[in-house]
């Protein structure tokens, strides 16, 4: 091919990648940079200033939010000191209580005899509402808490609701327990009555408004064949499930010789005979 035909004008053909590679930046930025260098001074002091004035900002809540730590930690240890305390009262109470029901069962001993018919009945009813300690053979059923999982994020321990024994899985181990035959139940050493109630607050557990913490001690009394039948309940497959899914710990095992503690005393209620001849208000 003739090169004067393929290039009418004459002379070198431009190289259009060659020009790319030698002025790589388009046109319109270098006027942009160029508009950026000729602002006025006024301009970039104000910048200035204004970057200055966050700095200062952030200093000053950075500096606020150290200060407060202490304040913070003061308040949070005062109410651990308060719950402490109140606790310790309880117990003191719970002791006093426990002294003057003694004393109280001493006093029926000495007015209606050892061996009375009459305190045998009331010693009877006494274990069965759970207001006198029993002993005798039973389970144990035993819940913990899953290990704290790792928080991928912070790298810290991460306490999960689903890792934590909660107060439905407590109540469902129990009724699981009465309806396998249990004659008397206690969790952590506190005793259950018809009374009693298991709830959460927070992600504490109360037993009759007492905390109980991990791991969770379900003492039961009950016939020879407790273990056999509340290992076929429901209450029972369902802690299994929680263990396979959540890492839950659950086992049971049987005991010999458990004693289980009497339960608080109660203000109980109780109905009067009505005499003959009193209008009751019913319909006639």
């Amino acid at each position: 091919m003739n090169p004067d035909h393929a290039n009418p004008g004459g002379g070198n053909p431009p190289n259009f990648l060659t020009d790319l590679f030698a002025n790589a930046l388009d046109p319109g930025y270098a006027d942009a940079a160029a508009r950026g260098a000729r602002r006025s001074p006024v301009a970039r002091g104000v910048r200035v200033v204004a970057l200055a004035a966050i700095g200062f900002l952030l200093a000053v809540a950075y500096r606020e939010a150290v200060a407060a730590q202490p304040d913070r930690s003061q308040a949070h240890a005062r109410l651990v000191e308060e719950v402490k305390a109140a606790q310790a009262r309880t117990d003191d109470l719970q002791r006093r209580s426990d002294e003057l029901r003694r004393k109280v069962t001493a006093l029926q001993l000495a007015a209606l005899g050892g061996g009375s018919e009459e305190l045998k009945r009331i010693r009877e009813q006494e274990a069965a509402t759970g207001l006198a300690a029993v002993t005798g053979p039973g389970i144990v059923v035993t819940m913990i808490d899953a290990p704290p999982q790792i928080d991928p994020t912070t790298g810290r321990p991460s306490r999960a609701e689903v890792s934590r024994v909660l107060d439905v899985d407590l109540q469902s181990v129990v009724n699981g327990l009465w309806a396998s035959g249990a004659e008397a139940i206690a969790i952590n050493g506190q005793r259950l009555t018809s009374t009693s109630t298991i709830r959460a607050a927070g992600s504490a557990v109360l037993v009759d408004f007492r905390p109980v913490t991990s791991p969770y001690e379900v003492l039961a009394i009950g016939p020879d064949d407790l273990e056999d039948r509340f290992g076929a309940s429901a209450a029972a497959a369902t802690a299994r499930a929680l263990v396979d899914r959540y890492g839950l710990g659950f086992a049971v095992r049987s005991d010999g010789g458990l004693r289980l503690p009497a339960a608080a005393e109660r203000s109980l209620r109780h109905a009067s005979p009505v005499q003959p001849g009193t209008p009751t208000g019913g319909p006639k």
